[in-house]
């Protein structure tokens, strides 16, 4: 839950304070000291600033998620959950920039990895669903709704008047 500017901070703040608890030959806390310093790195490669990235996001500030998710250089190194979210994220910041072709490959990942629930796994398919309508694509646009069908059960409302809508969509064509 760190910028890399933060986390580079920190942990250059543990290193002070690991030299000095070695100098004061305290290697207990020094062992805590370097456990903190792996947990702050090993945090910049699985989890990275996705959890700011949807806090920004979910108030509707694309430049800033965006600026936070670009400050992940390797995503293929994110753990699971987080490299759906951070797929399904920049998916949402693509559509806000109307960069379709993009949008749809980010939520094409997003739906490959396990999301926060399975409203979240079936808003990325429909995003794909009607990105495909858009661009004329029907059989794909179809084979997308029809891995809705699964999730069917565990989704709100709201969705399934979506699912239905880029359905009606479908029928015309």
């Amino acid at each position: 839950m760190f910028t890399n500017r933060a986390r580079v901070l920190v942990i250059g703040l543990f290193v002070i304070l690991l030299a000095v608890i070695v100098k004061l030959q305290v290697y207990e806390l020094a062992a805590v000291a370097v456990l903190f310093i792996a947990l702050l790195i090993w945090g910049y490669f699985k989890q990275g600033t996705i959890v700011l990235a949807a806090k920004a996001f979910h108030q509707k500030d694309y430049a800033k998620a965006e600026g936070l998710l670009k400050q992940i250089a390797r995503p293929d190194w994110l753990s699971k959950k987080r490299r759906g979210f951070y797929e399904f994220i920049y998916g949402g910041i693509c559509l806000q920039k109307r960069e379709y072709e993009q949008a749809e490959q980010h939520y094409e990942l997003a739906a490959q990895y396990p999301l926060r629930n399975a409203n979240d796994h079936v808003a990325a398919l429909v995003h794909v669903a009607n990105i495909n309508v858009r661009n004329g694509n029907y059989d794909k646009a179809r084979a997308y709704l029809s891995l809705t069908e699964k999730h069917k059960a565990n989704i709100t409302a709201k969705m399934k008047d979506v699912i239905d809508k880029v359905e009606q969509e479908l029928k015309k064509h």
